[in-house]
């Protein structure tokens, strides 16, 4: 059975999900299996998220410690079965605006049909107490950058914001900044309110994409607040990799340990890596 598509499919049935009318869920994948799955239970869209990437190839937490080519190199994997259109979380383009364009030239090659560009400060600046962003100006200049960076006008660049860290009115100030860039889609994280998504859809006049909804948005019609893509949970790396957990402790051979109530902070070393931040990341940390 082949029913494989090829990338100008793949960004052309993308974006026709955006100019349609419908709230789309993606599956979450990892690699081409699973990607291989999606299409066959009739998911649309397929999702690589950037924490998801991260656990399938370093095998550990989402701390912007991957490579663009490492990033990549897993895209174009999942890519090359034609399963379904991929979106990728490309975090904050690995960089400033050059290295913005750059991750642009590679994931286009690499058969992505469209991605996410964030205004997140990463990596994770030294003495940070939390999450922070970088200035509009620069937020807006990455996104221009990237635009301009396409060889396929049919890729699909997402602007995605995390204004929530600050205020309604950053919120809404970022949203019309990246539309008038000429951003394809606009990606509004930690949305409770149905009105602030509204006012986030007409500030930027763009479809968009959100997580999974939560709060008084839960219940929303997020079809009609324009938004075109849902984001679903990442469970299909931890399930599989539960699942490889037990098969192979049924394995003859296998030793006698029990499994760890939270398996996938076990085995990415999530306790490790939040040791190395504060020891190295925090202001009068001890060397």
């Amino acid at each position: 059975m082949n029913d494989t598509i090829n990338v100008a499919e793949a960004r052309a049935r993308l974006r026709a999900i955006l100019a349609g009318g419908d709230c789309v869920r993606p599956a979450s994948v990892y690699d081409a299996l699973t990607a291989r799955a999606a299409a066959r239970l009739g998911f649309r869209l397929g999702m690589l998220g950037g924490s998801v990437a991260a656990l399938a190839v370093l095998g550990a937490p989402d701390h912007a410690l991957l490579s663009l080519d490492e990033f990549a190199g897993l895209c174009r994997r999942i890519c090359r079965v034609g399963a379904l259109p991929l979106i990728v979380d490309a975090d904050h383009g690995f960089g400033p605006a050059l290295h913005a364009m750059r991750t642009v030239e590679e994931l286009e090659a690499a058969g992505v049909a469209g991605m996410t560009l964030e205004d997140t400060c990463l990596p994770r600046p030294f003495g940070a107490a939390g999450g922070s962003l970088v200035s509009l100006p620069e937020a807006t200049a990455k996104i221009a950058a990237a635009l301009a960076a396409r060889r396929d006008p049919s890729f699909v660049i997402i602007a995605r914001t995390d204004a929530r860290l600050q205020d309604e009115d950053s919120l809404i100030a970022r949203a019309r900044a990246f539309g008038k860039a000429g951003a394809d889609a606009l990606f509004v994280t930690g949305a409770r309110d149905p009105r602030l998504l509204a006012s986030a859809r007409a500030a930027a006049r763009l479809p968009l994409v959100i997580p999974e909804p939560k709060g008084a948005l839960a219940g929303a019609d997020l079809a009609a607040l324009g938004v075109r893509i849902c984001l679903t949970p990442h469970r299909t790396l931890p399930a599989a990799v539960s699942a490889a957990w037990d098969s192979l402790a049924a394995t003859p051979g296998a030793a006698a340990a029990g499994k760890p109530e939270d398996l996938m902070s076990e085995l990415s070393e999530a306790a490790r890596y939040e040791a190395l931040i504060s020891r190295y990341l925090t202001e009068g940390s001890a060397t």
